[in-house]
């Protein structure tokens, strides 16, 4: 039962990020090159998503926890996603370019609803699923990596051939998952559904006591938002160190599917490493090799070791997410562990992207790329700092399927 239930989720793992890899990882590069906006545009049309994705977090994380092991939220998630390739080429592109304030909008609650709050929702609920049926979250994490790895190898040369194709890719990924989940059958006991049925909002604002929880934000903010903040227009940096924008495009891609085929092996190796660091250790190593990587991006030149530096990305990836959780669940409790890390992680990650992504796009435009990603990876440095000084020690507490 075990065995079956790991091979469902890891399969659902893989066509989840197949699709969001096929239809978002690129959408800097199709706003920039297809609709033809600018760096400001597209640094406030992510700060706009993220708004909308800080409204459906929360909620999220409540629902999860208040339904527990109940696939309602995935269900509902995956039918959304069936929706992405008509809405991106049909509605998104045609109205971003024809009016821009309803464009930006409706993509806010379609995007929000479908990819940016979504993917810590499956997240969340996969990993409440691993503590379970005892499996490291990382080994199933590991496919969707390899989800990533196998639509971004061919994301960048689909893009050149017609970008709409990406997005259908990630409407049949969907119906995959759809089907899966449809004979995917979960037992779900008194205990859970007892913990799950105590859950209240209440819970939420008494989180907002807690020292430690905010301790904890801090870090997030510093870390994981800078995290998200480098990634939004690096394709576009990426794509100019070559000749031609299409042969850029092309091997943005083939290097975004190295990286996360590397990820993919730090994912089942990854929670070894954590259950020995430690938590709380295994963050701080994570931000500091996220500061390291941003730095020298603004450092070296030339793409082949802009490549280099960007593989590092591989190893800090996974600490970042097996290691919050793990944090989570031995910090605080258990039962809310889903808004734990919609709320604590993914919602105030997005409230740092709100704040900084139209500077940082305003930055790229005036000052350039590489002194900006020197900036950011100093800021992430001096969070990492406040983070050794303030996040919870582990206090010789087992790792192992936490």
């Amino acid at each position: 039962m075990h065995k079956n239930i790991y091979i469902r989720f890891s399969a659902i793992f893989f066509f989840f990020f197949l699709s969001w890899a096929a239809s978002y990882t690129l959408i800097s590069i199709w706003m920039g090159q297809v609709l033809h906006l600018s760096g400001v545009k597209i640094g406030f049309l992510y700060s706009v998503n993220g708004i909308f994705t800080l409204l459906l977090q929360p909620l999220y994380g409540y629902f999860l926890d208040r339904l527990g092991m109940r696939k309602s939220i995935l269900f509902f998630l995956s039918g959304i996603l069936v929706l992405m390739g008509p809405f991106f080429i049909y509605i998104y592109g045609p109205l971003l370019q024809k009016n821009f304030p309803l464009g930006i909008i409706l993509g806010g609650i379609f995007l929000s609803g479908s990819y940016l709050a979504s993917m810590g929702a499956v997240e969340s609920y996969i990993e409440k699923a691993s503590r379970k049926y005892k499996f490291e979250y990382g080994h199933v994490r590991m496919w969707g990596s390899l989800g990533t790895a196998i639509a971004a190898f061919f994301a960048g040369s689909i893009f050149n051939i017609n970008p709409n194709y990406n997005f259908w890719i990630g409407s049949i990924a969907a119906i995959f998952i759809l089907i899966i989940l449809c004979t995917t059958k979960i037992n779900i006991t008194d205990v859970e559904i007892k913990d799950s049925k105590s859950v209240r909002v209440k819970d939420v604002f008494e989180l907002s006591k807690l020292k430690k929880f905010w301790i904890f934000v801090v870090f997030i903010i510093g870390v994981a938002s800078m995290y998200t903040i480098y990634d939004q227009q690096f394709p576009r940096y990426f794509a100019e160190q070559f000749a031609t924008i299409k042969a850029g495009n092309q091997m943005y891609g083939y290097l975004n599917s190295l990286q996360t085929f590397l990820e993919a092996g730090m994912m089942f190796v990854t929670p070894k490493i954590v259950n020995k660091l430690g938590a709380r250790n295994s963050m701080l190593l994570m931000g500091f090799l996220v500061a390291v990587r941003v730095v020298l991006t603004g450092i070296v030149s030339g793409p082949i070791l802009i490549s280099v530096v960007k593989l590092i990305q591989a190893f800090d990836f996974p600490l970042l997410y097996i290691a919050i959780f793990k944090y989570i669940n031995i910090n605080f409790e258990s039962r809310l562990s889903s808004i734990l890390y919609l709320i604590g992680y993914q919602f105030f990650s997005q409230i740092g992207v709100i704040g900084v992504s139209t500077p940082i796009g305003r930055m790229y435009d005036t000052i350039g790329y590489r002194p900006t990603y020197m900036y950011l990876g100093i800021i992430i440095l001096f969070f990492v700092l406040i983070g050794f000084l303030t996040l919870s020690k582990d206090s010789g507490v087992s790792l192992e399927n936490n």
